[in-house]
């Protein structure tokens, strides 16, 4: 089959917005769902509670609890992701075969979970969370041989997070190429202090590998933050560019978004999808305010 080379509009055809809003803890990241259609939304659940949205799912909505699902198949929770990442996006061309998201492995997740054609009713999938993903996982590998020593069969707590990085990257990275589908996942964001007392916004995610790598992956970093005005009146927003006033986690690779956005997830991908991209590319710069010594 000759090679395929793409040009004009199937080279630029959407495949769907990939993103990770970060928020701290009860600023209302899960309640996103309130601004997505049950109908066409499947919620990929590892938390324990949805209270916050039980009329979205009363109104429709769907879900697969993934924990409950990984009891009733007798098998851990983070292969039951690793799993529906691999159903979801078909067979990766990087996966050796036998391996993770190969074509055996997606062919037995087809026969563990159904025809993926079941999936074609929904424009989006939203995972919450990130976070438990990452405890699911590191849980998973300290059991791995990886995680013992070869010569004393003691754990190696290193060899258990070089296993976690790897497992977690492989997995976003799944999940990046899921075709024609809305991919969302929300994560914690913890405000830390380093040994030289510098504060900065972290994803609570483990392993640091994780991190690092996940604003390459993700289309959109959007830190969902509690802003006030100037007379002291709180608000929720998005955050949503690199260069922002905070220093939030975020990323725009759409060109669309401004700095700030309103805390509207299914207003942001229309946002996306309907507005022409700001040019990106800027090659002028501010005029110098410091003398430079000779």
């Amino acid at each position: 089959m000759p090679l395929e080379i793409e040009s004009g509009e199937s080279a630029g055809a959407r495949s769907g917005i990939k993103g990770c809003i970060l928020g701290p803890s009860g600023i209302g990241k899960t309640s996103q769902l309130l601004t997505l259609p049950p109908a066409t939304t499947l919620l990929l659940d590892a938390e324990a509670g949805h209270l916050s949205v039980r009329d979205w799912l009363k109104a429709g909505g769907n879900r697969i609890d993934m924990f409950k699902t990984a009891q009733t198949m007798g098998a851990p929770a983070w292969e039951i992701m690793r799993g529906l990442a691999c159903w979801l996006g078909g067979p990766s061309p990087l996966a050796a075969p036998g391996k993770p998201y190969s074509r055996e492995d997606y062919a037995a997740m087809c026969e563990a979970f159904g025809d993926p054609a079941r999936m074609d009713r929904y424009d989006t999938v939203f995972i919450d969370s990130i976070t438990v993903a990452s405890r699911a996982c590191f849980a998973w590998c300290q059991t791995q041989p990886e995680a013992f020593s070869e010569k004393t069969g003691k754990p190696d707590i290193r060899g258990a997070y070089g296993l976690l990085g790897r497992e977690m990257v492989g997995w976003l990275t799944q999940l990046q190429h899921v075709a024609g589908k809305n991919v969302w996942m929300v994560g914690i964001l913890d405000k830390e202090t380093d040994e030289f007392n510098r504060s900065s916004w972290q994803p609570q995610i483990m392993g640091s590998g994780t991190k690092q790598a996940m604003p390459g992956i993700f289309d959109q970093v959007v830190s969902m933050v509690e802003m006030a005005t100037e007379t002291g009146e709180k608000y929720r927003a998005f955050v949503c560019q690199t260069l922002n006033p905070g220093g939030y986690p975020a990323k725009d690779r759409s060109g669309a978004l401004d700095v700030i956005e309103p805390p509207d997830l299914g207003a942001l991908m229309a946002k996306i999808n309907s507005a022409p991209p700001r040019p990106s590319l800027v090659t002028a710069m501010p005029a110098a305010t410091v003398k430079v010594p000779t």
